[in-house]
Formats: structure tokens, C-alpha cells, sequence
């Protein structure tokens, strides 16, 4: 049980979560960044030198994050990355959590979770799984192999089939955060309404295009996370049809990422996009589509853009997403 996930509460800067993750280098080489907020690393080789344990590390390590950046963490100590975060996710925040590498230890902790704690399942995959019967984690281990690769699918069956029994081979690779950018809404109240979850999507490109065009960055993919009211989340990343920061553009894949998740009635706290991957605009190549409406969309672009340069970021908002205060 030697792979850490870490979480840093309220965390929205991008230059302390470097730092952060600096700070987690300083007790192994492991370290593998899940921007915006969180971390996985792998104290295998770390725990002889620094004469202790993973839960005594973890703490350690949560500690030093409060004392020097008065930031709130959530520590998962587990054998596998799928394990360390659902142990991370399993109570209130800003605590260690540890799951003995034994076998029972491990059926127990999954035995009575929801199918939704699984990485990788979504609202729509629990609804499938549901309709079989399969609404907990401990029934989906006990389901044969071939019944969840008929329902699912050859390869996401023998994922969910591994994931239920707490198996996760993926390795932690050490990978600094790549050049992004990030804009959230968080509802008043737990939002079940599409178009009002859809009109905070419109609020936050209109506001993503902005900060990408005002230091002139393009995005090479998007980024859609959905917190839940049981604090569970869905996230899913689509890599765009060219480096963009033409809102018109972005609003429409940010839809399409929505749309699939086919939420319907599934009670959503917190919306959030980022852009990933930028690069400088004049590194992109754009291709010319000789359409009216998408040059003429991209010229009220430009002069909405100089408006809010000179009046202020509210003075043109989208129509649809003027009622939204985006944090």
C-alpha cells in the first residue's frame, strides 16, 4: 500500500499547484500531476530512506501543504491508484486514509459502494449496470466475466470486471502539469435542469475564449468536469479539430461533452471546463472554412472583446448566460 492520491482542497491556482507538486517531489521521484487539483505518487522506494511508513509519509506530507500553504488535503494510502482514490474519496475532507493491502480488507471496502465510485463509471453506465441489477460494487465482482463484457463491452467488461475487485496495473508516471487553463460555476442549489446546466457551460466558454484570446493561447483540447451532491465526479476530455480559443467553437464541443454524459436527472453541484494543452496563437494553423456566419461570429468576437477590453469583462456577455456569476 504504497501509492498516495492526493487532493488539494480549493485549490485554483496553477502556480501553487506547481509548488505543490514540487513539494511532492522532494520525497519521490514518482510524482504524477491530475491537474487541476490532485496527485498520485509512489513512496515504494521512498519509505526506507525516510525510516516510516505510507500513512506516516502521507501525513507528513499533508502537514507540510497546511503549514506552508494553509491548504486543506485529502491523502488515500492504497496498493493501486484506483484504490488510493477511492480511499481519498470515502469521508470528510482533509484527513489520511489507509486500505490495508489484504484481500479481505479490500472486498469489504468495495462490498457496499456504488457502482458510480468506480473510476470510469459514468451516470449512463450505472444506469446500464442498474437495469441488470448491478448497482453495487460488491455484485459486479460477484457478475461472471462474459455477463459484463456483453453488457458492456469486450474491454470496458474486463475493466470493470478487474476495477470491482480492486485490481489497477496502471503504473504512476511522472508527468509535470501541461500549460492549461480552467473556469468553474458552482450552482446556488443542486441543478437537475439541462438548459440551466447548459447556459452555465455557454457562461464559461464565453469567459475561457476571453482569458485564452486576451494572452493570445490557443487550446488543443477541452476538458469537462461534473461534481455531483455526493461529492462523486465525471470527467471527460475530447482533443478539438484544431488549437482554438474561438468561443463559438468551444461552446459547441463543451455542449457535445455535456450531451453525452446524459445526465438527466442526475442532481449536479459544480460544473468546470479547462483548456488543455495551449499553445501560442501564432503557432496554430487555422483552416479557412469560408462560411459567413463562422467569420462573421469571429469579427462580433473581436469587437465584444475590445468592448470588455475597455469597459470591463461584463459589459457583453453571452445572452443566455447572463444571470451566471462564473468563479
Amino acid at each position: 500500500m504504497n501509492i498516495l492520491y492526493i487532493h488539494f482542497h480549493d485549490l485554483s491556482d496553477e502556480q501553487l499547484y506547481s509548488r505543490l507538486l514540487a513539494l511532492l517531489a522532494e520525497y519521490t521521484p514518482l510524482v504524477q500531476a491530475l491537474p487541476p487539483d490532485a496527485a498520485l505518487a509512489d513512496v515504494s522506494g521512498s519509505l526506507r530512506y525516510f525510516g516510516t511508513d505510507a500513512t506516516a509519509l502521507a501525513e507528513r506530507i499533508r502537514a507540510r501543504t497546511g503549514g506552508l500553504y494553509g491548504l486543506r488535503s485529502t491523502v488515500g494510502v492504497a496498493a493501486n491508484p484506483l484504490l488510493a482514490r477511492m480511499v481519498a474519496a470515502g469521508g470528510p475532507p482533509s484527513a489520511v486514509r489507509t486500505l490495508p493491502d489484504d484481500i479481505g480488507a479490500v472486498a469489504a471496502f468495495l462490498a457496499e459502494k456504488p457502482s458510480a465510485a468506480l473510476q470510469g463509471v459514468g451516470p449512463a453506465t450505472a444506469r446500464t449496470l442498474s437495469s441488470y441489477g448491478l448497482d453495487s460494487v460488491g455484485r459486479i465482482a460477484a457478475a461472471p466475466l462474459g455477463t459484463l463484457q456483453r453488457i458492456l463491452g469486450t474491454t470496458a467488461g474486463r475493466r470493470l470486471h478487474d476495477a470491482a475487485r480492486g485490481l489497477d496495473p496502471t503504473p504512476v508516471v511522472p508527468s509535470a502539469p501541461p500549460r492549461s487553463m480552467s473556469v468553474e460555476h458552482r450552482f446556488a442549489q443542486d441543478e437537475l435542469d439541462r438548459d440551466r446546466q447548459r447556459a452555465a457551460l455557454l457562461a464559461l466558454t464565453d469567459r475561457l475564449g476571453l482569458r485564452l484570446r486576451g494572452e493570445s493561447q490557443v487550446a488543443c483540447a477541452l476538458t469537462l468536469t461534473v461534481r455531483y451532491v455526493d461529492r462523486s465526479t465525471t470527467t471527460r476530455t475530447r482533443t478539438l479539430h484544431e488549437p482554438t480559443a474561438h468561443t463559438r467553437a468551444l461552446t459547441a464541443l463543451a455542449y457535445d461533452l455535456h450531451d453525452r454524459l446524459a445526465l438527466q436527472r442526475a442532481r449536479v453541484r459544480t460544473v468546470s471546463l479547462r483548456a488543455e494543452n495551449l499553445i501560442a496563437a501564432e503557432r496554430a494553423s487555422r483552416q479557412l472554412l469560408f462560411e459567413p456566419a463562422d467569420e462573421k461570429a469571429r469579427r462580433v468576437e473581436a469587437a465584444a472583446d475590445r468592448a470588455r477590453e475597455r469597459f470591463g469583462a461584463q459589459a457583453v456577455r453571452p445572452a443566455g448566460a447572463v444571470t451566471f456569476h462564473v468563479a
